[in-house]
């Protein structure tokens, strides 16, 4: 046995006589990890660093040659990768075997920070899709919100709610991602804390409070919608154990995704409804330790009301956004205090539906404050996929892209003469943020609190 792993835990894993142990030990013994990072389509095609091929169940996603330093890297300020667990990227795979890529729907990733699991789905969902990603704990929807940000795209609600708030929208949603707080155990090579916290008794905790939020949300799920069920622990009672007392309720059908047997994925089945299950084990393959299971549901569903809503007055000055935004006019826009947002005007109902019900931390994007009638612009807009393609920018070296993220002075001789007023600080094509270029100085608008401390 392991000198360091729980005993039983180890155990447990090995009443299957097609485990393997010592396999399972030595991966954890050695600690050596797989580096991944999944690019976003909308701003890079290629990836930036050296890498180790592609992860096979997602075709936008690389394994690295080597762990970079990624606060370091203008790239992954910008929004044009997003460093993640292979293991996670399989709902990529999943949304495109069960074809919820090719129409748009209505999605909620409902245990969503740090955002992973959110910005996966708004590249892979249909693009006219609409994501709303929870955050229960309030210290970490901000880290949801910023990484949401900075993917680009206005289709998406950010919000922080307890999972009960969303029984207030029987039907609505066509997908759910449960990535359900568990045990820990599948990240033991990732954080040696997760080791110290483990116990028979936290799973038993953990898989009390899954069916809590499990039960308490489901009912926002429509007919023939898609729940997908994750954890990162290894313990059959938090994964298909669970997936079985779903199915008990007769509301819910297992589905089977295909899958290569090279990937060294375990194809697994509960054992009372024989349910398919999906495990990662870190010594068949490039990942930490995860679970998956896809049930689709069968059951009847009241669905919510959406009562027709008198279209309200946007009190956004008219054609203030059309030297800002590409396509202005598929967007509805509305004030928040001074701020002016945009969201996708095909869901204009949708937001006062969720208004209504939900506390929302921020819906679409945030173009920039209103003074005077002119348009200051935000952080978020730079960073926006709606940006329009043609507004002046200027490329910076390594060096001074850097600098701009540590919200230091640019120097002037870096800028063009006949540049004057709002200009986009880009590093190898991609948006960092704001600069207004004065006659005699440029003032770096980069937010203070996304400045990098230390270099």
């Amino acid at each position: 046995m392991s000198n360091f792993l729980p005993n039983s835990l180890v155990k447990k894993l090995g009443v299957n006589p097609l485990f393997d142990t010592d396999a399972f030990i030595k991966i954890h013994e050695e600690g050596i990890r797989a580096t991944a990072i999944r690019l976003n389509p909308n701003k890079l095609e290629d990836c930036p660093f050296p890498n180790a091929g592609q992860v096979p169940w997602c075709n936008v996603a690389y394994y690295l040659q080597d762990r970079p330093v990624f606060t370091l890297d203008p790239l992954f300020h910008a929004g044009a990768y997003y460093p993640q667990d292979a293991s996670s990227m399989f709902i990529d795979h999943i949304i495109r075997s069960l074809k919820l890529h090719e129409g748009s729907i209505r999605a909620l990733d409902l245990c969503a920070a740090p955002g992973g699991k959110s910005t996966l789905l708004n590249s892979s969902l249909h693009p006219e899709s609409l994501l709303v990603a929870n955050e229960i704990i309030k210290t970490r929807v901000t880290i949801l919100q910023d990484n949401l940000m900075k993917w680009g795209n206005a289709n998406t609600v950010t919000t922080n709610n307890d999972p009960a708030a969303f029984n207030r929208l029987p039907g609505y949603f066509d997908l759910m991602v449960v990535d359900a707080p568990c045990s820990g155990s599948g990240m033991f090579r990732k954080d040696a804390d997760a080791i110290d916290e483990w116990s028979e008794a936290n799973v038993k905790l953990c898989s009390e409070r899954q069916q809590r939020i499990l039960v308490e949300s489901l009912s926002a799920l429509n007919r023939g919608g898609y729940l997908f069920y994750s954890t990162c622990s290894y313990s059959p009672e938090e994964n298909e154990d669970i997936v079985d007392w779903l199915l008990d309720s007769g509301d819910f059908e297992s589905v089977e995704i295909a899958i290569e047997e090279h990937w060294g994925i375990d194809h697994t089945n509960s054992n009372k409804h024989r349910a398919h299950g999906y495990r990662f084990y870190p010594h068949k393959l490039g990942g930490e330790g995860f679970f998956i299971a896809v049930l689709k549901k069968v059951g009847e569903q009241e669905t919510f009301n959406r009562k027709r809503i008198k279209p309200e007055k946007s009190d956004v000055p008219k054609g203030i956004l059309d030297n800002w935004i590409s396509d202005s006019t598929s967007f509805h826009t509305f004030l928040h205090h001074e701020d002016v947002y945009v969201f996708p005007k095909m869901y204009e109902h949708d937001l006062k539906y969720l208004q209504n019900v939900l506390y929302l931390k921020n819906a679409g994007t945030n173009v920039g404050k209103l003074s005077r009638k002119e348009l200051i612009p935000s952080h978020a807009l730079a960073l926006s996929n709606h940006l329009t393609k043609d507004f002046q920018s200027v490329e910076l070296s390594l060096e001074d892209a850097r600098n701009y993220l540590r919200k230091e002075n640019i120097a002037v001789d870096t800028i063009g003469e006949s540049l004057q007023g709002w200009t986009i600080a880009i590093f190898e094509g991609k948006p960092l943020g704001w600069m207004k270029v004065l006659t005699n100085r440029i003032n770096n608008y980069y937010p203070k609190e996304l400045r990098i401390v230390n270099l």
